[in-house]
């Protein structure tokens, strides 16, 4: 335990496991299940906006989105919460975890209920509505991404921190199956009141003008879990950590935590006031914090900007699967909410066998292996199986081994769910000081938006076909798959190789972690020498 932190902070330390720590995970962990299911079930209905919205009389195939629209729909989103990240991260520091906690909800949940709605119905002006809203619907997730790690992290113990906030994020896997299980059920009601012919037999009469209900019913749905939780957000008390390390009102904090701890706890207001005059509240863009925390910052964003270009990258190869194992036969040969569907059950059947179980492999281990340890283990695998998949390629397209390369992309993404997934949204809400910790994971995730957009868009490019004979509609020549899957191997490598500037958390409190409770530069050699015959680990953070 550290030796000058406030009780009110050793308290929360030590605490068991207690009701109040459930609570703080399904609170903000329905904010993840509401932003997965915002961010996600938007390519469960693009096929279809294609369909209603582009299509051409006299064509073999069914309408689809244009390349420029298709990435303005499914991009948009990402571009907000990048934007998100950033503005909320900051101000969360400024004005409180729970003040700016509430906005983020209300914007997701208006945005939410707007995206299914348009003015007009041509398809430039359905599209542009559909983008606006998207776009500060993505900010408001944004927000929720260092919010609910930074409170997460504040509330609970040092024993358990690491499976609790990475049980926050897990929420993500049961927001992308909720978003599969409903477009399943509504596309399926849809298809049983309004049946209509294959589009090879009847273009027109493919899509019913009921059609587009379903995706709008889809978007919208996402308002309502995020609605359900604002009450209870508004009711969470402001952080023990924000109120007296930030707010510098001890008396308040201990108020508060007394409350939801149900113990007595001291106020030590003048530990407060001593803990301010020791100087060691340093900004961003100083000296000090480049010293402290120049390379954990560099570590937590570059392993999240790279985590995320392989990981949105799948999106390139999910159609090939698909179709390989025969979940989505050719698109002529459904109507429009058969299509939705095939698409729904793929994605759902995906998200249930790899997606899911990685998260929680996360949260059963990260308290006992580290968060270093399942972020090598996790980069490492990635690249085995990326390169695994790419070399051969040609020997995966066969259709003897399709059912291997299923499998080899499962474990791929697996893997990177059992690990850097996971372990980047965790390490940055533990290793920076309480004034800057929601700043700088906001910063961190906003790196990792940046990668989604080069691995959801910079590859869809790059994924091309060398022969122009064979490049999707509208795109030009790119480097292959294979190629793809090569470059993909590499920034998994990459990704090793920067886990070595993060710091390992396991077991230790943030002020520790932040050196908040260290004393100031300047000590003598006795002091200094005193500290670590006590066994306190202060050099652990600096760098």
């Amino acid at each position: 335990m550290a030796k000058n932190n406030l009780e009110v902070l050793n308290a929360l330390d030590v605490a068991k496991t207690q009701w109040y720590h459930f609570t703080a995970i399904v609170i903000a962990g329905m904010g993840f299940f509401t932003d997965a299911y915002d961010l996600f079930c938007i390519s469960l209905v693009t096929k279809l906006l294609g369909r209603i919205y582009y299509h051409k009389p006299g064509d073999l195939k069914p309408g689809s989105l244009p390349p420029n629209v298709s990435a303005a729909v499914n991009g948009v989103a990402l571009c907000g919460t990048l934007a998100g990240q950033l503005f909320f991260g900051w101000l969360g520091d400024k004005l409180g975890r729970k003040r700016v906690y509430g906005m983020t909800l209300m914007l997701m949940v208006i945005c939410s209920i707007a995206s299914g709605l348009s003015f007009g119905h041509e398809p430039k002006s359905v599209i542009a509505t559909l983008c606006f809203f998207r776009f500060w619907l993505g900010f408001g997730i944004g927000g929720d991404y260092p919010l609910s790690a930074t409170i997460m992290s504040e509330y609970a113990n040092k024993k358990t921190r690491g499976a609790f906030i990475a049980a926050v994020f897990a929420m993500q896997g049961f927001g992308i199956l909720a978003g599969g299980i409903f477009a399943i059920i509504i596309s399926a009601a849809f298809k049983a009141a309004f049946p209509s012919p294959i589009y090879k037999i009847d273009p027109v009469g493919s899509t019913v003008p009921q059609a587009d209900y379903v995706w709008r019913i889809v978007l919208m749905f996402g308002a309502l879990p995020a609605a359900l939780t604002f009450y209870s957000r508004m009711k969470m008390p402001e952080t023990a950590r924000y109120t007296a390390l930030v707010a510098k009102n001890a008396k308040q904090a201990a108020a508060d935590m007394s409350k939801v701890l149900q113990v007595e706890l001291e106020a030590e207001e003048e530990k407060v006031r001593s803990i301010e005059a020791e100087g060691k509240d340093f900004g961003l863009f100083t000296k000090q914090f480049l010293r402290r925390h120049g390379l954990h910052l560099l570590g937590t964003t570059s392993t999240w900007f790279l985590l995320d270009i392989a990981f949105y990258s799948q999106n390139l190869f999910q159609k090939d699967i698909f179709s390989a194992i025969g979940w989505i036969p050719a698109a002529n040969t459904m109507n429009a909410l058969e299509e939705v569907y095939r698409i729904a059950r793929a994605q759902t059947l995906i998200a249930l066998c790899s997606t899911v179980p990685g998260y929680w492999f996360t949260v059963a281990l990260i308290d006992k292996m580290g968060r270093f340890a399942i972020q090598l283990i996790g980069f490492f695998f990635m690249t085995v199986f990326m390169f695994a998949l790419a070399i051969p390629y040609h020997h995966w397209t066969l259709s003897d081994h399709r059912i291997g390369f299923v499998v080899m992309y499962s474990l791929t993404f697996f893997f990177a769910n059992f690990g850097p997934n996971a372990t980047t949204f965790v390490v940055p809400a533990e290793i920076f000081p309480a004034r800057l910790r929601s700043t700088c994971h906001g910063i961190s995730a906003a790196a990792g938006k940046a990668g989604a957009i080069v691995g959801a868009f910079g590859f869809l490019y790059a994924a091309q076909s060398q022969d122009k004979a064979k490049v999707d509609k509208g795109y030009p020549t790119g480097i292959g798959v294979k190629n793809s899957l090569i470059v993909l191997g590499v920034v998994n490598f990459l990704g090793m190789l920067f886990t070595l500037l993060v710091p390992e958390s396991k077991g230790k409190s943030l002020e520790e972690m932040s050196g908040e409770n260290e004393q100031e530069e300047g000590r003598s050699p006795s002091q200094e020498s005193k500290q670590v015959l006590a066994g306190h680990d202060t050099g652990s953070v600096l760098v």
